[in-house]
């Protein structure tokens, strides 16, 4: 589906950034072309007329679309590891508008030998780019790297379009000497790598303590918070210390110790390192609202702004992953959720609501320019919901 040619969101009550230099953004009003963002600020000097597409956010929160940092799709919007259908969907509910594979790791039968685990990548590669779950951008073709692997290899799945690497460790290599050649390799041809960290997830695989970490060099620190079992803490703190790679917290893992990384972030004053994802599907299941839960809970136990947390969820990951949203400024991908305080929630407004540990509710997104969802159906109701007051007629506002 194409992109409406003009967007205009009206009546914005609070803009979040996604910057966690500045994550509040002074304005009222937003206007996108053929997707993209053109201008933010105040109605009045902004060029609103004629949009195919206008939305009354009613006073609503504007913030970036979320960013789930860690995903283990398998194809569609289906996972045999849940028996489950429509779960990206639902976390589009959640506020999700794009998604990152940590690898395939899931499909039955999932091959090991060279040329099994790269076709497996670019097919995958492939089906995502042309097939977006109700709207939703997976970023997905994450292969797990194996032993017997050539520098060759890389290029190939470079040059075929795969991007990401699946979770280090996740396959038979596990030795640090072996992964820090095989990212090295990576990195070279542009393809982007997270390592393991913590105890097995699944039977097969293993423990990757610190120093494997460190020596593989992997560019994100994969559920640093284990998935789903945790580092000892000194080990937490030490690869937050020792290197400068991305912080990724999960909700599948251990929550105190995802407090501790993201306050060692802070101490060391890197808090553009913390970066957020779910890490499923998985044993815990789909959390549709995982990263909602987990801005939350970072908040309100870290005590540290929601405007702020929000950007881990946002911008971090963007500028991380090098993607085209999670910021609101001007040529970036018109990806947006719009929220508000659920309805009978704590807390003087939305902001305070989540400093306080609840979720807000979700009352519309928006992914290229276009409606995507309207009221949430995984949400707590929230208090005020944007009005889709004009749709383009061959869009007819997208929703699910």
């Amino acid at each position: 589906m194409n992109a409406a040619s003009k967007l205009v969101i009206r009546n914005i009550g609070l803009i979040l950034s996604g910057m966690v230099e500045k994550p509040l953004l002074d304005g009222d009003c937003l206007v996108a072309l053929d997707g993209k963002i053109a201008g933010v600020g105040r109605e009045r000097d902004l060029d609103v007329g004629h949009p195919d597409t206008l939305i009354d956010a009613r006073g609503t929160a504007l913030a970036p679309g979320l960013i789930d940092s860690h995903v283990h799709p398998v194809i569609g919007d289906y996972t045999p590891r849940q028996q489950q259908i429509n779960w990206i969907d639902s976390c589009l509910h959640g506020g999700v508008t794009s998604m990152i594979s940590a690898g395939e790791v899931h499909l039955p039968g999932r091959p090991k030998d060279i040329v099994g685990l790269k076709a497996l990548a670019i097919a995958s590669q492939r089906w995502y780019e042309n097939f977006r779950p109700s709207g939703v951008k997976v970023h997905a073709g994450a292969p797990v790297i194996e032993d017997g692997m050539e520098e060759q290899d890389f290029k190939d799945l470079a040059e075929a379009g795969v991007k990401l690497l699946g979770e280090v460790g996740l396959g038979s290599v596990k030795a640090g000497d072996k992964a820090k050649q095989m990212v090295a390799w990576a990195r070279k041809y542009g393809i982007q790598s997270t390592i393991h960290t913590g105890g097995p997830s699944i039977p097969g695989s293993g423990l990757i303590d610190k120093d494997v970490v460190l020596e593989a060099d992997a560019d994100i620190i994969g559920h640093i918070n284990g998935g789903h079992t945790a580092l000892p803490d000194d080990q937490i703190t030490c690869l937050c210390e020792q290197c400068r790679r991305g912080i990724e917290i999960v909700h599948n893992g251990n929550e105190r110790a995802g407090l501790l990384a993201m306050r060692t972030a802070f101490e060391l004053k890197q808090p553009e390192r913390v970066i957020l994802g779910t890490d499923s599907p998985a044993g815990s299941g789909v959390q549709p609202l995982g990263i909602l839960r987990m801005i939350a809970m970072l908040s309100s136990l870290g005590n540290v702004p929601a405007e702020t947390v929000i950007c881990f969820a946002t911008g971090n990951t963007a500028r991380m992953r090098g993607l085209d949203c999670g910021l609101i400024e001007a040529g970036r991908s018109a990806d947006f959720a719009l929220i508000d305080r659920a309805q009978h929630a704590p807390g003087k407004d939305m902001l305070a609501s989540i400093a306080q540990g609840n979720l807000p509710g979700v009352g519309m997104t928006v992914i290229d320019g276009l409606v995507r969802s309207q009221r949430s159906r995984n949400t707590p109701p929230a208090e005020k919901v944007p009005e889709l007051v004009k749709a383009p007629a061959a869009a007819g506002g997208g929703g699910h």
